[in-house]
């Protein structure tokens, strides 16, 4: 065990994409086993009350690559590019000597406006660490693109499509044909892409499918490295869809296993309009169908065991090395997955399936044996884990930049005063269905969550506030929002929303050591102030 006085030397950053909190046994869930996550539990921290800053890919990674918020970082959806000028872990780490690398995905997309105005060619090495957020890209893995020649380069760049082909596994899009469809029984491709395949296997063989490939690049990347200090951010692209698995892991779970979905009766439910509204989207019609979700959480199920036994590969190895006594790990996801729950599909409203993330968090060292195996409650957010970082490796923080909160002192048992309330956004002004129902403009498309320890205030531009007690209703069932009974809780909830606004982190180009060291100069009455402000006497 490396000792409590000094840093950790290596960060391993383990990111699920579309994971959900409660698809885990150290979770709850009462038929998915993930006895190696398990494992990490048991030697770390459970955060049973994490949230995503963003409920879709780009928002939610950017927040966890700058330690922002998404007012603040300005990644309000996908392919949306980060400004040139936020930092990311790696503008963090890597002028201490420490190599950060990505196996896996990102969702990072290059600022091509931005580098044209500075005159930097986009494909130049310059260019690569601001295209890659600050990771270099040891394995840049974002997922499958569709079967179309519109995406023809994009596959061709990808290094998991030239794998596949030195297996033997030929065809224009063999990512498509092999690792995410299934075979028909003339042997004809059935694509992944469609949910009523889900129950099939993969044609690729498991020893050759996305998680296995990505486990394997990661572990080349910790043995490389020998003694030297380096940050890992393992990405696994999956469970998110499209939902197949390869075999065995396609027929682990049955339709018996699946836990019922958590929704009011239809008539019921709640009639705000936006709420309304993204139930109408196709991906919540086809999860509001029961034989849709019968079909696609088994294989959901499955996705994640696969990671989970690919996760006890990885810490076999760390434990069989030195790694394991001086690695800080994090295990968490960017968002969760509705897969029906309150009639709707996907992740893009700011309710618990989607909002809530595990997180846990293993420091290796003796100061941290207090925690080990605890749960905690208290509010956490996607944005602590660069903070965690720098103070676990011992490296200067920049409070005028991070807004998050390093967990350390949470793993230590110093922790003070902790937040009040935790944050997460969501812009649909780029979801035309939803905008065009409400007759939004773009810029009122925004909706913002405000989660306290027992409630749940969501702000809607343009329309009236959604309200849950989550004592009494954990499942968000009841919509208190309008109930005049409430008008207290609303209003409280809207100030923590002002005074959270308040606080974001606009000023960056200066430090507060600078602002400090300039305001010595005011001190009025001490002589060397004398001497500065005598121009301004009259």
């Amino acid at each position: 065990m490396s000792n409590p006085a000094q840093p950790v030397r290596n960060v391993l950053y383990i990111m699920c994409d579309q994971l959900r909190r409660d698809y885990l046994s150290c979770y709850g869930h009462p038929h998915l086993h993930t006895p190696n996550i398990d494992r990490l539990a048991a030697a770390g921290v459970r955060f049973s009350r994490a949230y995503t800053q963003g409920t879709i890919c780009g928002p939610s990674r950017m927040s966890a690559y700058t330690g922002r918020y998404v007012s603040s970082h300005q990644v309000a959806w996908n392919a949306v590019p980060l400004p040139l000028e936020e930092l990311t872990i790696g503008d963090y780490l890597s002028p201490h000597g420490i190599r950060t690398a990505l196996v896996g995905k990102t969702h990072a997309t290059p600022n091509l406006d931005a580098l044209q105005r500075l005159a930097i060619d986009p494909e130049s090495q310059q260019a690569e660490a601001l295209n890659e957020v600050g990771f270099e890209p040891y394995l840049r893995h974002d997922g499958i693109f569709p079967d179309s020649p519109l995406f023809d380069d994009k596959r061709e760049s990808a290094p998991y499509t030239h794998y596949l082909r030195e297996q033997g596994y030929q065809g224009r899009n063999p990512w498509h044909d092999w690792a995410n469809a299934a075979a028909g029984e003339q042997g004809e491709i059935l694509s992944g892409w469609k949910m009523r395949n889900a129950h099939l296997p993969a044609r690729v063989p498991e020893q050759h499918s996305e998680t296995v490939y990505t486990t394997a690049r990661a572990l080349d990347f910790i043995q490389e490295q020998g003694e030297q200090p380096w940050c890992l951010h393992l990405s696994y692209i999956k469970p998110h869809w499209p939902y197949i698995a390869p075999a065995p892991y396609h027929a682990l779970y049955t339709a018996e296993q699946v836990i019922a979905p958590v929704r009011a009766a239809a008539d019921e439910a709640s009639d705000h309009p936006v709420y309304a509204a993204f139930r109408q989207h196709q991906e919540s019609q086809n999860f509001s169908r029961d034989e849709v979700r019968l079909n696609v959480v088994p294989t959901y199920m499955g996705l994640i065991k696969q990671v989970d036994d690919q996760l006890g590969r990885l810490f076999d190895f760390l434990q069989g090395s030195r790694r394991w006594d001086d690695t800080l790990i994090v295990f968490t996801s960017d968002h969760g997955d509705f897969l029906g729950d309150h009639w709707l599909g996907e992740k893009e409203f700011l309710l618990e399936p989607a909002v809530g993330v595990p997180l846990i968090v293993r420091d290796p060292r003796a100061a941290a044996d207090i925690s080990r195996g605890t749960l905690d409650e208290r509010l956490v957010e996607t944005i602590d884990a660069l903070p965690t970082f720098l103070d676990a490796l011992g490296l200067p923080g920049t409070e005028h930049r991070l807004e998050g909160r390093s967990l350390i002192p949470l793993l230590h048992g110093t922790a003070g005063d902790w937040r009040r309330y935790a944050i997460s956004e969501y812009d649909y002004a780029f979801q035309a269905p939803a905008r065009e129902r409400l007759a939004q403009p773009i810029d009122r498309c925004r909706m913002t969550m405000v989660r306290s320890e027992r409630w749940k205030y969501l702000a809607h531009d343009g329309f009236r506030p959604q309200l849950f007690d989550l004592y009494n209703d954990p499942q968000e069932l009841h919509d208190l929002g309008a109930d005049p009974a409430y008008a207290a809780v609303r209003e409280e909830h809207l100030g923590y929303l002002f005074d959270w606004l308040r606080g974001l982190k606009r000023r960056t180009t200066i430090s507060h050591q600078e602002i400090d060291l300039r305001g010595q100069r005011f001190r009025y009455g001490e002589p060397e102030a004398e001497k500065v402000v005598q121009i301004g006497v009259w």
